[in-house]
């Protein structure tokens, strides 16, 4: 029993002996192990692969899209009755809406406001016996509504463009305003009389000269009478319609309200083909014109599209623009200047823009520069200059190998730089190029 009991205890003390040494290795280190430790890894080679890719240079900023015509519209020219001041009495559409070409936009003292196609601004009532441009424009606008001017010459407010202007305010629900009745209402009175005296005269056998002088008198009357109705009717007063170059157009503001007395600002319109207007940085400005290829990109809507700059402004002007990017105003590491000076920059869709883009935010990617074709590439970190003026990457082989190759450098854009290997030198798409070393213990590149 005393030999079993020593036995006993000798194996369990090897075991105790055993399970210490190997706490020990585990977990405590000599201060020359622990110096080791805490020395860096050995550094890694980091490298990139060769690419074939068509090289641009772009420049990322932001942009709004709006209309390419901006009016206000005023009550200029309104009045009320007894000479009181113009007040809104209806307003027909809302902030941000859309509206084709006839529609009534607002009521002031009960007369309509109503948008027409059209380049020239009004700025005269449009009136029975008119000549010009703007009656021309007058009578396009009442054509393309479903009004026809009769045979009318382009540019004379004749009898055909009085019933097309009266069609019009029909379609509408309202009384056309009349000018110049009384006058009309007297030479007709004229006419009246003097054929009465002529019929007096040739009833009562009067001379051959008598009659001849009375029957000149009626002539005069129906010219006179002719001349009256000409420049009397139906009229559209300059303070019942805008023109707008385009339509759709879209209510960018609305200060209107009824009850109101009618300011000088009732709304802001915008019509036209819808362009974006941004703005560059002093760098930037150097690497943008016109004819360059832009990317026009809506985060709201998910819409992609593609224009043209058409033109960068020579001189900076002040955005007072706070509203940054989503990304806040950073981005692609560029602000275009927004929110302190800038040069302004538009661009001219490929295709028309969808009317829901317009007042939006949009990003725009301006291609700078182009390879044009597909090229071998490199990372501009691949890129090293001698001491002896030579320009070279460094190839590292499947093997480890590293092989110096000088190159010449083309275009560069996004990171990476055009290459082409001089001197009968080998450089092929997919091989690895040093682009420096990191500290870690992974596998090269």
């Amino acid at each position: 029993m005393r030999r079993k009991r020593l036995l006993g205890g000798l194996a369990g003390g090897s075991v105790l002996l055993a399970a210490t040494a190997l706490w020990t290795s585990a977990y405590v280190k000599s201060p020359a192990q622990a110096a080791a430790d805490a020395r860096p890894p050995a550094a890694d080679v980091l490298t990139a692969p060769v690419e074939r890719r068509v090289l641009s240079d772009t420049v990322v900023t932001r942009g709004t899209v709006s209309a390419s015509q901006t009016v206000d519209i005023a009550a200029s020219g309104t009045a009320a009755e007894g000479g009181l001041k113009p007040v809104v009495t209806k307003v027909m559409v809302r902030s941000g809406q859309t509206f084709p070409a006839g529609r009534v936009l607002l009521e002031v003292s009960g007369r309509p406001l109503f948008a027409l196609r059209g380049s020239l601004p009004v700025y005269r009532d449009l009136k029975p016996g008119a000549h010009g441009d703007d009656i021309r424009q007058l009578q396009r606008a009442l054509r393309e509504l479903g009004h026809p001017t009769g045979t009318d010459r382009p540019g004379a407010f004749g009898p055909g463009t009085k019933r097309a202007v009266a069609a019009l305010y029909e379609a509408i629900g309202y009384e056309p305003v009349t000018t110049d009745g009384a006058a009309a209402d007297t030479a007709r009175a004229d006419v009246k009389r003097a054929q009465r005296a002529l019929d007096r005269l040739i009833g009562k056998g009067a001379s051959a000269e008598d009659i001849g002088f009375a029957r000149s008198d009626l002539a005069d009357a129906k010219s006179g009478l002719a001349k009256a109705e000409s420049v009397s009717g139906p009229m559209v007063p300059a303070s019942e319609v805008v023109f707008l170059s385009g339509f759709p157009a879209r209510v960018e503001s609305l200060g209107a309200k009824v009850g109101a007395e009618a300011g000088e600002k009732l709304a802001t319109v915008s019509a036209g083909r819808l362009v974006v207007s941004g703005s560059l940085s002093l760098q930037d400005k150097g690497l943008v014109h016109p004819g360059q290829k832009v990317r026009v990109y809506s985060e709201v809507t998910g819409d992609e599209l593609t224009g043209t700059v058409a033109r960068v402004a020579d001189a900076p002007t002040t955005s007072g623009s706070d509203a940054d990017g989503p990304d806040g105003g950073q981005d692609g590491g560029q602000d275009g200047g927004q929110g302190g000076e800038g040069y302004a920059v538009t661009v001219t869709p490929g295709s028309p823009l969808p009317a829901r883009l317009a007042g939006q935010d949009v990003r725009l990617t301006i291609e700078a520069a182009s390879s044009g074709h597909k090229v071998l590439v490199v990372p501009v970190s691949a890129i090293s200059a001698g001491a002896d003026s030579r320009t070279t990457v460094t190839v590292l082989d499947r093997s480890g190998t590293r092989r110096r190759i000088e190159v010449r450098t083309g275009t560069s854009g996004d990171g990476y730089t055009a290459v082409t290997p001089v001197g009968g030198a080998r450089l092929l798409a997919g091989d690895k190029v040093v682009v420096g070393v990191a500290q870690g213990s992974g596998a090269a590149g």
